[in-house]
């Protein structure tokens, strides 16, 4: 992606002290997914960003996630009939205390352009700050603009198990979404493969394996049969992987297993694939009868497609991208998040719209300051092309 000097639909390059001031701050407040207090003080400076930088939302409710972090849901009334959502996650994978052992905040990367690192800051703060400001310059815009819907969720980096089915009710309210998750290399994302966790059970008999194995049913056998016949069904020029990533079993070598489990993951890119994995992974069958396999099947986010209304809107996003100067490129990744589940019910969405940088859930993640001004453009423009 190339540089540019974007002005003509915000004020961004002259504000980016006070962003990057407030990317610092939130970054300052940890928010591990595991630890609700921390949550709940992250949110509150979310909120109250929101408030100092927009104003008060004509609309606001938040949902108790129990044992996961809170969502908050801000509307703030546009001036025409369209309306839009911005996504993001304000959960991180780091544990309270890693910012104080955190060993470089700030530098300069092998091309010479200045970053700022910290836990938390690609994955994805430095994305909430940029949807707050665009909802800044949206309502300052004095051009008809869409109703905007800000949605803050905490369990995003857990699988959003709590937050998913409110992001889905929100997003059907609107005409078009945008999740702040981190581009990839600058490049946006328009496609997402979707994830299933599968678990699995196996209970055999034990039984002396000198003496007398004949009386025994192993369950690491019919475990790995049924495994290996898994692994089978990948096929990587459609883009589906199968990955055995954990296997457990047994009590002693001398020991016919009566127990195992194994822990599988699955990406697809396409609907089609995930109900071809899902019937297929039924039909599996192992030698022996003695032993019982439970599977127990996740599909926890289905595949973001490069659909025509997810094309059409990425269409809108390029044609920005040229006004302002720049030409935008999309990728696949094979990662998931809150885009998988808004495409999926038929909304246009696009992903990977936040910070330029690297390291997600890495000990070096990092953004480029001089990038945030560019994507703030982008999304405001694109947003001001749907009213």
């Amino acid at each position: 992606m190339e540089t540019s000097n974007p002005s003509k639909f915000t004020t961004a390059s002259k504000d980016l002290n006070q962003i990057v001031a407030d990317i610092q701050a939130l970054v300052g407040l940890e928010t591990y997914s595991y630890d609700k207090a921390s949550l709940a003080e992250g949110l509150a400076l979310l909120r109250s960003t929101v408030t100092e930088r927009v104003g008060a939302p004509d609309f606001e409710e938040s949902f108790d996630g129990g044992q996961y972090g809170d969502c908050l849901h801000l509307r703030f009334d546009g001036t025409s009939e369209q309306s839009i959502l911005f996504v993001g996650h304000y959960d991180t994978v780091w544990p309270q205390g890693t910012l104080s052992k955190w060993e470089e905040t700030a530098g300069t990367t092998e091309d010479g352009r200045e970053f700022l690192s910290g836990p938390g800051i690609f994955d994805m703060k430095t994305g909430l700050v940029q949807a707050i400001w665009i909802t800044k310059y949206l309502k300052e815009s004095g051009s008809p603009f869409p109703t905007i819907h800000l949605f803050f969720n905490g369990d995003e980096e857990l699988g959003s198990p709590f937050s998913r089915s409110y992001i889905e009710k929100v997003a059907q309210e609107v005409d078009a979404a945008f999740v702040f998750e981190a581009s990839h290399q600058g490049l946006i994302k328009t496609q997402r493969k979707g994830v299933g966790l599968i678990s699995l059970e196996a209970q055999g008999i034990e039984s002396h394996a000198g003496l007398n194995p004949e009386d025994g049913a192993s369950a690491i056998t019919a475990l790995m049969e049924y495994c290996l016949a898994a692994a089978q069904l990948a096929r990587p020029e459609k883009g589906t992987t199968v990955n055995v990533g954990l296997f457990k079993g047994g009590s002693g070598s001398n020991v016919v297993a009566g127990e195992a489990s194994a822990e599988i993951d699955i990406r697809i890119s396409t609907q089609a694939e995930l109900e071809r994995l899902d019937k297929e992974l039924d039909r599996i069958s192992w030698a022996d009868s003695k032993v019982t396999i439970s599977v127990k099947k996740d599909w926890n986010r289905p595949p973001m497609e490069f659909t025509d209304a997810n094309r059409s809107l990425y269409e809108k996003a390029q044609a920005t991208a040229a006004e302002i100067g720049f030409e935008l490129k999309s990728t696949s990744v094979g990662g998931a998040s809150d885009a998988n589940f808004i495409s999926a019910i038929g909304v246009p969405v696009l992903c990977g719209i936040g910070a330029e940088g690297a390291g997600a859930h890495a000990r070096y993640e990092y953004v480029i300051p001089q990038a945030i001004p560019k994507f703030i453009e982008l999304i405001t423009g694109t947003a001001l092309k749907i009213s």
